[in-house]
């Protein structure tokens, strides 16, 4: 399995942005999708999972202001960013966990600034 992070760019606060992640591989079809974030001497931190037939999870710094989703047909995971923070800023990883392992996407940057 190949996890491909795409979108990432400059942001001004209060702006959007759209990162997406493409999988390739053999994945099965309840596979559990998720986002994750590494901001400069801080850990890597859940930002949000999508798992099929139990819906979607979100830290609390982004619930109501982003969106995970996805596309079966085009093997694609999105996260909608939308209210942007300085705060936000970091490199957003892409996962995928079925089967009892983890893959992970190489990364892509993300930075809020004025």
């Amino acid at each position: 399995v190949q996890l491909q992070a795409s979108g990432g760019g400059l942001v001004q606060p209060g702006g959007s942005l759209r990162v997406s992640c493409t999988h390739s591989g053999r994945v099965s079809s309840f596979a559990r999708m998720g986002w994750f974030r590494q901001a400069p001497g801080n850990q890597r931190e859940l930002v949000a999972t999508i798992t099929p037939g139990d819906g979607t999870n979100y830290a609390d710094s982004v619930k109501g202001r982003f969106t995970i989703t996805t596309d079966n047909a085009k093997n694609t995971v999105y996260l909608q960013m939308n209210s942007l923070k300085p705060e936000d800023t970091a490199v957003y990883y892409c996962n995928l966990t079925q089967w009892g392992r983890t893959y992970w996407g190489q990364g892509t940057q993300v930075t809020v600034s004025s």
